[in-house]
This record gives C-alpha cells, sequence and structure tokens, in this order.
C-alpha cells in the first residue's frame, strides 16, 4: 500500500510550508472499527477515552474524503491527519484501516484505496483481519460474507492472535497522545 501522506492535498503542503510550527493535536479525532470518523469536543474528551466517549460522527462527504486523502502515520506508528499545518492525531478503536470487499472482491480501505493483502488473522473474539508486511486492518463487519469468499478464493486460513498483539506486530498506536496500544 503506498504511503497516503504521499498524497497529500496542495493545500495542506502549502499551509505547511507557512506555518511550520504549528502544535500538534490530540484526542479531537476517533476512528472507530466501521471506518467511521468522530469528532470528539471537550466534553466528550472529559466524559471518557475513545471508544467509551466518541462524539460526533463526521457525515459532511468532503470533509471525509479530505480527511482520507491526508491520513498517515508518523514514525512512531500514530496515525494522523494532516490538517493544513496541523497534525491531528486520531484515537483508534481497533487498526488504523477497514477493510471492505466489493462486490468484485477486490480489497479497499475505509479510506477508499485498493490494497491487496496477503494473509488474515482472526483474534480472541473472532475478529477478522487482514494484512500485508506493514499493513493491517479490521474486516468490517458487514463484510465477513464477502471476505470469506476472498479467503476461499485465495486458499487462506486465518492465522490466530491476540487483538492485543496487532499494534506490536505492525506498528501502530491506539491512543497517541498516551502513546499506547
Amino acid at each position: 500500500m503506498p504511503n497516503q501522506g504521499d498524497s497529500l492535498d496542495d493545500i495542506v503542503r502549502q499551509a505547511m510550508a507557512k506555518w511550520p510550527n504549528v502544535p500538534h493535536c490530540y484526542g479531537w479525532l476517533g476512528l472507530d472499527a466501521r471506518g467511521d470518523w468522530y469528532m470528539r469536543d471537550d466534553a466528550t474528551q472529559a466524559a471518557g477515552p475513545f471508544p467509551q466517549a466518541k462524539g460526533s460522527r463526521l457525515q459532511h462527504d468532503k470533509l471525509i474524503a479530505f480527511i482520507a486523502r491526508n491520513y498517515a502515520p508518523d514514525e512512531q506508528g500514530r496515525w494522523f491527519f494532516q490538517n493544513g499545518p496541523q497534525r491531528v492525531f486520531v484515537d483508534l478503536e481497533d487498526t488504523p484501516l477497514i477493510a471492505r470487499i466489493g462486490p468484485d472482491l477486490c480489497v479497499y480501505t475505509h479510506t477508499g484505496q485498493t490494497w491487496a493483502p496477503d494473509r488474515a488473522w482472526v483474534d480472541e473474539a473472532g475478529l477478522l483481519y487482514l494484512a500485508d508486511t506493514s499493513q493491517v486492518a479490521r474486516v468490517h463487519t458487514q463484510d465477513m460474507m464477502p471476505a470469506l469468499d476472498w479467503l476461499d478464493q485465495r486458499g487462506l486460513i486465518p492465522a490466530e492472535m491476540k487483538n492485543a498483539e496487532l499494534p506490536r506486530r505492525y506498528r501502530f498506536v491506539r491512543h497517541p497522545a498516551l502513546g499506547t496500544a
């Protein structure tokens, strides 16, 4: 999968050059296990961590597409949305990517990119994950039947892995402000 940061919007690049020292933002954006983005205001953050206190689900298609185009990991495995000059770090309910299976059995991420995973995992709760050597994505719950067809088509049998092992193995941080998986 190409680095999604390589496709930053030009307006974002220009803002980064104009204002290079804008502080990072933590706790304001969350990604749930269905690939939905949540805005978390002060009251939501005070009510508890993500995903226990989710906030308001984003529904504006152009904003969601803008976030998707400017969503990437840093060198520490913290995923962020580059919002102009500011990095808005994302709290993750599970994995940084959510896999969707199209009717053609192609795999897409929740950001709309095609992807070619080559392995599968199942965790202790029976949740299905697809992966390649560097990325992992939880399969959207609505796509379990097509995912089984995808696995069958490739002769793949998911291996077992504890959910708590995913962040270490695939180098991502679920809660960037805390620095924890």
